[in-house]
């Protein structure tokens, strides 16, 4: 369908700033562990986190495949052909709400499942359930519970494996190579966490364009949407979302640096993985997952498991709560 240029660039910008409040909710996600373990102080590890959430842009410009999370936000959760200019600003309304009052109530819920919810939603309220790309959306529903299980596992196997390699050694030595593997760790889940957020704006941009004409040929991104959408959730991440960062590096489980790397390396392995088959995971629940894994490796008393219940619940109703936001601003939109 045809939009008015004025109003298309109004929903670029509105996608452009629920990337923003991704990368301002999700900051924790990134840096919680260093954070909490006092490895950097929090202003450094917020421009440290943002500067490799932006730096996943140059990742893709040598691995274009790695974008094939944001062909699945595009076309793979709703019918493109489907998808309409009131569908997507349905869509980036119930993200936007649910990211907001989590935000506020310092909740790490999902921003990608608060997406995955409002264009669901949106697009079901537009065109009934024929629309739904099942295929898509039960690959992503399942990895809601999945994704932290295999990062909880990935992070204890890290944990596990890298305690029995430095079974021997001094101390002081281990403590300090495992701060300067906690660094580098850091970093690979920052560059993952952009890799893979970033993409749901992207695919949000894209189907808009390609809906009202102004994407030619076959569905793909734009590189100019591409790089707008790192440094979006660049920004937002450089921002930081500071009670969301004490509920994950604090409240969850006390962290010592040998976990804080087991939980970066197991999530970001899970992250890098779930990019490259084009799934839209949720970065918190990785991350959420990991840091109970590394936790339960010392001893399963360490994690504060009625925090651990409460993050659980909030994730569940994410999907349901963003999409009837979602359904309900692209019925408002019915009215003019």
């Amino acid at each position: 369908m045809e939009l008015a240029f004025p109003l298309l660039v109004g929903l670029i910008i509105l996608a452009l700033l629920f990337d923003f409040l991704n990368g301002l909710h999700d900051a924790a996600n990134s840096i919680a562990t260093i954070v909490s373990t006092k490895l950097l102080k929090p202003f450094h590890a917020v421009m440290f986190a943002a500067f490799f959430n932006f730096a996943a842009y140059f990742l893709t410009l040598y691995f274009p495949w790695l974008h094939k999370v944001a062909d699945t936000i595009g076309k793979g959760l709703i019918d493109k052909d489907l998808v309409t200019p009131a569908v997507v600003f349905g869509a980036l309304c119930g993200a936007m709400f649910w990211n907001i009052l989590t935000w506020i109530k310092g909740i790490p819920s999902s921003s990608s499942h608060a997406l995955v919810g409002g264009l669901i939603g949106s697009g079901v309220a537009a065109n009934g359930f024929g629309a739904v790309q099942w295929a898509g959306l039960n690959k992503t529903v399942v990895f809601i519970f999945l994704s932290p299980t295999l990062g909880m596992i990935l992070a204890m196997l890290v944990m596990l494996g890298s305690s029995w390699v430095l079974r021997n050694a001094q101390a002081s030595r281990a403590e300090g190579g495992m701060k300067v593997m906690h660094i580098i760790s850091s970093a690979a889940y920052s560059l993952s966490h952009g890799l893979n957020d970033a993409q749901k704006t992207m695919g949000i941009i894209a189907v808009l364009l390609y809906s009202t004409g102004y994407l030619k040929g076959e569905f793909h991104v734009p590189h100019w949407v591409a790089i707008s959408c790192y440094i979006a959730i660049g920004l937002g991440t450089a921002c930081g979302g500071w009670k969301i960062i004490e509920t994950m590096g604090t409240k969850i489980t006390k962290l010592s640096q040998h976990q804080g790397f087991s939980a970066s390396l197991g999530g970001s392995i899970m992250l890098f993985t779930a990019s490259a088959l084009g799934i839209p995971v949720s970065t918190t629940h990785t991350i959420t997952g990991a840091v109970i894994g590394a936790g339960t490796a010392r001893r399963a008393s360490a994690v504060r498991w009625g925090v651990a219940s409460n993050l659980l619940t909030a994730w569940i109703l994410t999907v349901p709560a963003s999409a009837a936001v979602g359904a309900s601003f692209y019925l408002l939109t019915r009215l003019f």
